[in-house]
């Protein structure tokens, strides 16, 4: 149960990375305690915990009966694993992306949490930017997306495919502004670094006629994340690094000799911390009970495209190589 006052103890699973984030967000979060740091790696539990001045654990069974809720911050393969136990106890789990290694594992998720009526929240981060918030205003009726989302090479997140680690951000973001079925996907792309596949483009055709052009890579030289939408009376640029939201319309004006007339507009946004703003919002669901932003079935709708991507990617994996252009690993 939560504390007299109504806090909510919590503690976070996985102190790399992201559980590191989320720590120092929690520990500065009214209304909430956080109350440990959970990571096999007991130094860096232990470094990650004193920084906070919480407990520093090694098994994550172990805060049973002292939390409320928790955030999963740990390689994918075990977010099914400890996500389950949790829910099972009874307690409220905002997970990172993505929910689970499979659909099934999703679904048995779902399942639990709403069989106990607990909060199951997916991290998907770029839902609660005040960039993402403006551009939904802006969207009506989206025929064509394109999306870039291209980093250096790092050797966090190589244990799944640059889909599941980079490309389902924008997947998730794609579903949440189309919001129609997926009719067919095409995809290409190859491992590189990693035994994973570290770039990748797919073309999704949704059941309204939209199309969606996603491009991931963890293997380029600069870092930039980019989304361009067009409809029938616009379109529109995002940049998600330079923070930038550009609207092009056609104008009623007359433009000059041999020039289309349109409207540029530059939308402001209140800039947010996302983060904070992604675990304050999973609180808040907490106390009150209401629907997070990122459902459970939000997470797995993404999951399951973009498995359906790495299916695609693995058809032209296989053909490529029956031509002699790649040698089998």
């Amino acid at each position: 149960m939560m504390t007299a006052d109504g806090t909510i103890r919590i503690s976070v699973v996985g102190a790399g990375y992201f559980g590191s984030f989320h720590a120092e967000k929690l520990a500065q979060m009214p209304g909430a305690e956080l109350v440990a740091v959970v990571d096999i790696d007991g130094a860096q539990a232990q470094r990650l915990a004193q920084k906070h001045s919480v407990h520093a654990l090694t098994d994550y069974r172990d805060l049973v009966g002292d939390v409320d809720a928790v955030t999963v911050a740990v390689p994918t393969r075990h977010h099914h694993e400890i996500t389950a136990f949790f829910l099972d106890h009874g307690v409220h789990v905002f997970v990172e992306k993505p929910i689970a290694g499979n659909l099934g594992d999703a679904d048995d998720l779902i399942q639990r949490a709403n069989g106990r009526s607990l909060i199951l929240q997916c991290g998907y981060i770029e839902r609660f930017s005040g960039l993402f918030q403006a551009l939904r205003q802006e969207v009506h009726s989206p025929l064509f997306i394109e999306t870039v989302r291209i980093a250096p090479f790092q050797s966090r997140g190589t244990d799944i495919s640059v889909v599941l680690d980079v490309m389902i951000h924008d997947i998730d973001l794609t579903l949440g502004i189309v919001n129609e079925p997926v009719q067919s996907v095409d995809a290409v792309g190859a491992p590189v670094f990693s035994d994973s596949v570290d770039i990748a483009n797919t073309r999704i055709t949704f059941a309204n006629g939209c199309v969606a052009n996603l491009t991931a890579s963890r293997i380029s030289l600069k870092q930039e994340r980019r989304m361009r939408i067009f409809q029938p009376d616009s379109y529109i640029s995002v940049d998600f690094d330079q923070k930038s939201l550009r609207i092009v319309r056609r104008s009623d004006n007359t433009g000059t000799s041999g020039q289309f007339p349109v409207d540029i507009r530059e939308i402001s946004y209140e800039e947010v911390d996302s983060l904070a703003t992604e675990l304050q919002s999973f609180l808040t669901c907490v106390s009150s009970g209401g629907t997070p932003v990122v459902t459970g079935e939000d997470g797995r709708a993404a999951l399951a495209t973009a498995l359906i991507v790495s299916e695609s990617l693995s058809s032209h994996r296989r053909l490529v190589e029956q031509h002699g252009l790649l040698h089998s690993q």
